[in-house]
């Protein structure tokens, strides 16, 4: 009795080789069709059917035909293998032409920042790549959480990952609405804080809250603040501090509106020097998906946005 038949690495090619004798009626055109010799194919069929336990092909010395079986076999497989030669012949071009699905995460504030003022241009000149963007504060694991690339600031990185600047660079601010500072005064030093009520974000609904750091002489540090607010969505810090209830520290971005309307106020502007900003990073340079090429190098072409003045 013979073994039943399964799909294994020695059956494809074998299939290959069978459509090609049945196609060209020749075991010489079929070889050289697949590039390896007459005997080769031979053998292989023969082997294919020593398997399946049934004769495919009638051989003569003028001709090669099919006979029941091996009609029935080429009807089911002729259309399989064009479908898997289809498949492999997408992924071939995909080489070649940027299509797909870029999967992204990125800081809210670099969504802001980097991403905004460039995603409307880029998926007009890209239409064929769907971009899913997820916008998260937490520290994410690229590999782990299947992203092609993250846009964070450089102290947030990974390790071990390829990494290109974004933004020119930036520097948060410490604002205040005019009548909060004619109520309670202007700080003088990052150090008279813990006397002020102050509006921290925090990172996530369980995350921690954020420091607010300074430097001095090219030397960084962090300051207890008094705490009036904690909130972990922007736009409720940003209408606190607007209302007079508090002191906010702040990518300047967030807050353009207010502060050329003169409804906020920056405080302690030379205790906020600039920083590097914010990064594009990615696991590897080898072999990178052409819809992840073909960002790189549009973020590489755009002006980098700078902190306002």
């Amino acid at each position: 009795m013979k073994p039943d038949f399964t799909i294994d690495s020695d059956s494809l090619p074998a299939l290959v080789a069978f459509t090609r004798v049945a196609r060209l009626g020749s075991f010489t055109a079929a070889s050289a069709a697949l590039a390896v010799s007459p005997s080769a194919v031979s053998q292989t069929i023969r082997h294919l059917e020593d398997r399946l336990g049934v004769r495919l092909l009638q051989r003569t010395t003028r001709r090669v035909g099919l006979t029941e079986a091996g009609a029935a076999l080429l009807a089911r497989v002729e259309p399989a293998l064009a479908e898997i030669h289809a498949a492999t012949d997408d992924i071939r071009q995909q080489r070649d032409m940027p299509a797909g699905t870029l999967r992204l995460t990125s800081s809210h504030s670099a969504v802001v920042i980097a991403l905004r003022p460039i995603l409307t241009d880029f998926m007009r000149a890209y239409p064929t790549i769907c971009v899913d963007l997820v916008t998260d504060d937490r520290f994410v694991d690229l590999i782990a959480e299947g992203f092609d690339a993250g846009l964070r600031l450089g102290e947030a990185l990974q390790q071990d990952m390829v990494a290109i600047p974004v933004t020119g660079p930036l520097r948060m601010v410490v604002a205040a609405s005019p009548d909060y500072l004619a109520r309670h005064g202007t700080p003088q030093t990052p150090h008279e804080l813990h006397r002020h009520a102050c509006l921290p974000y925090r990172f996530g609904p369980m995350g921690s809250v954020y420091r607010w750091e300074f430097a001095r002489g090219g030397r960084p540090f962090t300051v207890d603040i008094g705490m009036a607010l904690i909130a972990n969505d922007k736009s409720m810090l940003h209408q606190a501090a607007l209302a007079g209830l508090g002191l906010i520290y702040e990518f300047p971005h967030h807050i353009a509106d207010a502060l050329a309307s003169g409804a906020l106020v920056t405080v302690l502007d030379e205790w906020t020097p600039p920083f590097s900003g914010f990064y594009l990073y990615y696991p590897s340079r080898a072999l990178m998906p052409p819809k992840l090429r073909v960002f790189v190098d549009f973020l590489k072409a755009r002006e980098l946005p700078q902190s306002p003045r």
